[in-house]
């Protein structure tokens, strides 16, 4: 089968290990103590492609995402077995984005050049701030002198095609700090800029100290940071599609949008999320599992995490939920096809207020957050969410 016939999918890879763990970090990551362990696992998600190879037989992932954790503190003959293991295992898609996720202090031209000679066409940095004393506190081991080499390096190396993460209400940053972050990143051109909000996580360093004892932003600093900021952004030429994500015309995350449009994608590795065949599942967070689950057994059913099958309410519940993270919305007339209600009959008494006051807006085919409805978007999907009775609505003519 061609595979402009095969169905589409997203494809990630996770990779566990870093150089250090940072303070805010809630990833399942964490730190070798010694260098056997990265022959042991590049074998076993090999191993773990190879497994999934004859399901996805009728698939083209047109969007492979390594991340982790760290992918580049990989070794590099590592990470290029992974890389080439994808190619031989999966059939991709004519032109399918293949980013690999990258600390500025761990890739150097050589390994970019290598890489994109694999396949790699998108790096996404994790810069997080441009200064230094944020950088700090957040024990980033990278300084901006070094993200910047590393970005002119990938610039050499041929990629076409950079995305650089930033994040607001860090400890010690003002809104004024933020934006002369995205007036430096921005005057690099990446076509992709990434901003997300710091978030306090239990099982982090952060949340060892707890909040009250950070130097944070105040909620209302916060919301200044993020609406200047997606204000700044726009003016320079990135159109906000998602409420943390940026892109050039044209360069928006082909993989991300899977995530957001409920589309199908296959995760691989310790802590991975899958959405396939109708079912979403994920693997234990244990990379001892893990490996003793492929190396002795071969069995998903040892390193698997749980499945469910989705469908009914809770698919149209993620469906909302996630399509309203995207500036576009919820396109009402593909709800009405896809589950035979009209969203606005289901939630018009809730979201009237929110259009209202300027958290929603109602397009000619759509609903969306604005900007000001993103920064409080978590209380306002639970409050819809929460709102609908189906019992007490007909379903849609059309359906």
């Amino acid at each position: 089968m061609n595979t402009a016939d095969k169905r589409r999918l997203g494809l990630y890879l996770h990779i566990p290990f870093c150089i250090s763990k940072c303070a805010y970090c809630d990833f399942y990551s964490y730190v070798p103590k010694n260098d056997n362990i990265y022959e042991r696992y590049t074998n076993a998600l090999i191993s773990h492609m190879e497994y999934y190879k004859s399901s996805a037989a009728g698939c083209a992932p047109d969007s492979v995402y390594i991340g982790g954790g760290t992918p580049t503190s990989l070794p590099s003959e590592h990470l290029l077995k992974i890389v080439r293991a994808v190619k031989k295992n999966f059939s991709l898609a004519k032109n399918a984005e293949f980013t690999i996720e990258a600390n500025p202090a761990t890739v150097d031209v050589s390994l970019l050049r290598k890489l994109r000679w694999a396949g790699v066409n998108r790096i996404s940095f994790g810069l997080q701030s441009a200064d230094q004393r944020e950088l700090k506190a957040l024990s980033r081991v990278h300084s901006k002198a070094e993200f910047e080499e590393s970005y002119y390096a990938a610039r050499r190396a041929k990629i076409e095609n950079i995305s650089v993460d930033l994040m607001f209400g860090i400890p010690h940053q003002t809104t004024e700090s933020l934006l002369r972050s995205i007036d430096y990143v921005t005057r690099l051109e990446p076509e992709h800029i990434s901003l997300y909000n710091l978030k306090i996580e239990p099982n982090t360093q952060f949340g060892k100290i707890g909040a009250a004892n950070l130097p944070l932003p105040d909620e209302d600093e916060e919301f200044r940071m993020y609406m200047h900021a997606c204000h700044m952004l726009e003016e320079r030429g990135y159109k906000q599609y998602e409420i943390s994500n940026f892109a050039k015309p044209g360069k928006m995350s082909k993989h991300n949008l899977k995530y957001w449009n409920c589309e199908e994608y296959l995760g691989l590795g310790p802590s991975a999320h899958s959405y396939f065949n109708g079912t979403r599942f994920s693997f234990i967070p244990s990379i001892n599992q893990y490996l003793k689950g492929i190396e002795n057994m071969g069995s998903e059913v040892i390193i698997s995490d749980g499945s469910e099958q989705i469908g009914g309410r809770a698919m149209m519940g993620e469906y909302i939920m996630l399509r309203l993270r995207l500036s576009d919305g919820i396109p009402l007339g593909e709800f009405r096809r896809r589950f035979g209600y009209d969203f606005e009959e289901m939630y018009g008494d809730k979201l009237t207020p929110y259009i209202k006051n300027g958290y929603m807006t109602r397009g000619r085919d759509n609903i969306a957050l604005t900007p000001r409805g993103m920064f409080v978007s978590n209380f306002i999907l639970s409050d819809i969410l929460s709102f609908a009775d189906l019992n007490a609505i007909s379903p849609a003519a059309e359906f």
